[in-house]
């Protein structure tokens, strides 16, 4: 941690959470020259992309388990495994699980084996050669930001230009088919596509996952092409685990902040944005010490940024109603196993199991476990995202012991019951389902912790416990999030600014919202 003189009282920027992307944030404008504090309430820096012990001996990726989403970009520019990230894998295949079949294997350039389907199997490399050029040409629109409408300034007018340029250079067939599909939910377009309902489950997964949707919710093939959006402009070949877990990616990036000069508080609570003249200028700690600043720059979700640390007495009464009724209720849950020995998988071999596995064998799966979330109730039958780090990372456990890491969909905020006395009955629920894979796994765990949606938000401080901040929707998505009046990393407040996943474009470990808000404060600060 920096050592901070206490005398200083006047930074150029204060960053408000150390999160990946707050880091981010502060990296890039400490590297423009700027003098900058980050400020984390936290013992430790990575938000919910952090690795802790859980267990005595036993440790994990507490939030965000895999990494995908980060560009080379970035990494390359902010030096990153020159600050320490390195890979324990690249390029992991999906393995997708189905009690009494073979599984299916999802390669990360579109390789595809199974057995019984093979007229999926022909069919599947097309598709996938097909929504590799969408995302080819959607991933510049989640580098940038977004263009604001209705406004006369040319650098808005030239990116919603170049975004009808990249669509129109697909070519006729290729943009029909994206301006056909991009509303229309994963149902629909996968059962077109395919007969197997293990692809179409996989696939289907990965149109849902961290959200608020089932796969025939409207929307759901966009936040697919979101995924392969982010994925396409990735130094990982697809879905990467960092060594060390993913608080190795926070480290990194605090270490490259730390090197451009930001200064940087653990234990630091912020308890509200000070304001004079209708500005954002500085931060009260819970300390009691004020921070005064030229601009102040909040990673946290939106609602805890603006009706939390600002105030709703100062903003508009019509966009605090636009805010309140932002959507930010997680329905994502996370199970940690700690393990006496690596479980065996039925039908997959001892390599696979350093695989990312999936639990949603076929789209009506998805649906019906779905359906439980509308009524307040968590799955019977869960869809999973399974991990065992220690497969490809020793180091998180001791030796020879492992750890299983689950990303579980869907569990509610709010619980019919409530969590404290479901929580039981619901580990027990998943941990059934896993065992119809790896039938010996219960006589294996020594701990099990499992995160509820209410859990993530009291650990990460993020309301509603959301994974994104805010659902990735169509309505809260590119130029509209998270609301009209708060787009471009600004807010209505003069010189407070958001960085986090509430802001585009969106959730995942990427970094992007934090370097293209640092983007916008320094272009702010040139036109002034």
């Amino acid at each position: 941690m920096s050592a901070v003189s206490p005398a200083r009282t006047r930074y150029d920027c204060v960053v408000i959470g150390g999160g990946h992307n707050g880091l981010s944030c502060a990296a890039f404008l400490a590297r423009a020259g700027r003098s900058v504090l980050v400020l984390e309430a936290s013992t430790r820096l990575g938000g919910a992309a952090v690795t802790r012990e859980f267990a005595p001996g036993f440790r994990v990726s507490a939030g965000a388990h895999l990494l995908h989403q980060m560009s080379a970009q970035l990494i390359g520019e902010l030096e990153l495994e020159h600050h320490g990230l390195q890979w324990a894998a690249q390029g992991m295949s999906t393995v997708s699980l189905a009690h009494g079949a073979a599984p299916l294997t999802l390669g990360p350039e579109g390789q595809i084996e199974g057995q019984g389907i093979a007229q999926d199997l022909r069919a599947y490399p097309a598709f996938a050669t097909q929504m590799r050029r969408f995302a080819a040409a959607l991933n510049p629109v989640l580098e940038k930001t977004p263009p604001r409408l209705g406004t006369d300034r040319w650098s808005d007018r030239l990116n919603l230009l170049g975004l009808g340029w990249r669509i129109r250079r697909l070519g006729r067939r290729d943009m029909r088919e994206l301006l056909r599909i991009g509303g229309m939910n994963a149902y629909d377009l996968l059962t077109e596509h395919f007969s197997s309902p293990l692809l179409q489950g996989a696939l289907g997964f990965d149109a849902v996952l961290g959200t608020n949707f089932g796969p025939r919710s409207p929307g759901t093939v966009m936040t697919l092409l979101y995924r392969l959006a982010a994925q396409f402009g990735s130094s990982t070949r697809g879905v990467a685990l960092p060594k060390g877990g993913l608080g190795a990616v926070s480290d990194a990036l605090a270490g490259a902040a730390r090197k451009a000069g930001a200064e940087i508080r653990l234990e630091t609570p912020v308890e509200r944005v000070l304001v004079a003249d209708d500005r954002a200028c500085g931060v009260r700690l819970h300390s009691g010490q004020s921070i005064s600043a030229g601009a102040v720059i909040s990673s946290a979700d939106p609602k805890a940024s603006l009706l939390g640390l600002v105030g709703a007495e100062h903003l508009d009464a019509g966009f605090v109603r636009r805010l309140t009724h932002l959507r930010t209720r997680g329905l994502a849950a996370k199970l940690h196993l700690a393990l006496e020995d690596l479980p065996m998988f039925a039908e997959l071999p001892p390599a696979a199991h350093g695989a990312r596995l999936v639990v949603a064998p076929s789209l009506n799966y998805l649906e019906h476990a779905y359906n439980h979330s509308k009524y307040d109730e968590y799955s019977q039958a869960p869809a999973l995202e399974i991990t065992l780090p220690t497969v490809c990372d020793p180091t998180l456990a001791p030796r020879g012991k492992h750890v299983l890491s689950a990303v579980v969909q869907y569990a509610p905020y709010q619980v019919r019951g409530g969590w404290a006395q479901e929580r039981t009955a619901f580990t027990r629920r998943i941990i059934d389902t896993i065992a119809q894979f790896a039938p010996g796994i219960r006589a294996l765990i020594r701990a099990s912790e499992l995160l509820t949606p209410q859990d993530l938000e009291q650990e990460f401080r993020t309301t509603g416990g959301h994974w994104h901040h805010a659902d990735l929707a169509l309505d809260q998505f590119f130029m509209v999030r998270p609301v009209p009046g708060a787009t471009q990393y600004g807010t209505p407040l003069a010189g407070f600014y958001l960085c986090g996943a509430g802001c585009h474009p969106g959730g995942g470990v990427m970094g992007i919202a934090g370097r293209n808000a640092a983007r916008q404060v320094l272009a702010q600060a040139a036109r002034t």
